[in-house]
């Protein structure tokens, strides 16, 4: 176990330089079969992706400018996937990010965002979709420092699990053509003007079952008040408590619940749909974080 002083620890935060600090999922993986995600640091608009494609070449992040702008949709510049991951309503999704620094402590939220009846998220409109939260995960001890000072967050255990997560997708799903957008506010910096860092991600997904539930959502640009008190705070102040920004997890799903957190290693790639076809096509994923 480590240990350090308050003022190691901001003179430590401080030091990092903006690129060292960032992060994006390359890939996820269901049932143990791999889905590429987008890749900043190696760009290639692959159309086998089913990341969102983004102009945040420096892995970085949207602050509170950004919130009533369509950049905290996807993230930056961010471009429709050309394929789905196909899963199955229940399953759980392995997010993998690029890693994560124990600094940037924060929440993680889960939302989906129905692309339309039969209607493939290849061409959505990002700003017509409606996102509606399925899980969320914070504060869980303002006080206690093992992971380093400002508390042991939803980002604390990501990093414990290979710096990755798992996405539970309700089993009532209806099933269709879904934008999953994964989200980590790093709050280390939250106590400056605007210095809370989203870093949204998007990613394609086909959902197959036999529910049917499908709740309202909210546009994007209306997820976060860029004034909300939950992203203008010092986390270093011992809190006892923290709000999640944005909508609440929609109803009839669980509450403020730990993930069945794993690191299944992949096996195999998976079967990638395009548009509305019902053969689903193979592609190689282009890495393995």
């Amino acid at each position: 176990m480590y240990t350090f002083s308050y003022i190691s620890w901001l003179a430590f935060v401080s030091s990092i330089s903006p690129g060292a600090a960032h992060s994006f999922v390359p890939n996820i993986n269901v049932n143990r079969l791999m889905f590429d995600g987008f890749h900043p640091t190696t760009p290639d608009f692959s159309t086998h992706a089913v990341g969102w494609s983004t102009t945040a070449f420096d892995q970085g992040y949207v602050n509170q400018t950004g919130y009533t702008t369509d950049e905290i949709i996807c993230h930056r510049g961010s471009s429709n996937a050309k394929a789905h991951a196909l899963v199955k309503a229940g399953d759980h999704i392995h997010v993998q990010w690029n890693g994560w620094p124990m600094s940037h402590k924060g929440p993680l939220m889960d939302y989906l965002a129905s692309c339309g009846e039969n209607k493939p998220c290849e061409e959505v409109d990002k700003n017509d979709l409606e996102f509606f939260k399925i899980s969320e995960l914070g504060l869980l001890d303002g006080k206690n420092d093992t992971a380093g000072p400002g508390g042991y967050w939803a980002t604390d255990l990501l990093i414990a699990n290979n710096n990755s997560w798992i996405v539970v997708i309700p089993p009532q799903m209806k099933p269709g053509f879904y934008v999953l957008r994964h989200e980590i506010i790093a709050l280390h910096n939250a106590s400056n003007e605007i210095g809370c860092q989203n870093y949204p991600q998007c990613l394609n997904l086909y959902i197959s079952g036999n529910g049917n539930f499908l709740p309202s959502g909210t546009p994007g640009k209306k997820l976060y008040n860029p004034k909300d008190p939950s992203v203008h705070l010092n986390i270093f102040n011992d809190l006892s408590t923290y709000k999640i920004p944005g909508p609440t997890v929609a109803s009839g799903l669980p509450r403020d619940t730990i993930p069945p957190l794993s690191h299944p290693l992949p096996t195999a790639t998976g079967g990638l749909y395009t548009g509305t076809q019902t053969v689903p096509v193979t592609a190689q994923v282009t890495s393995i974080a």
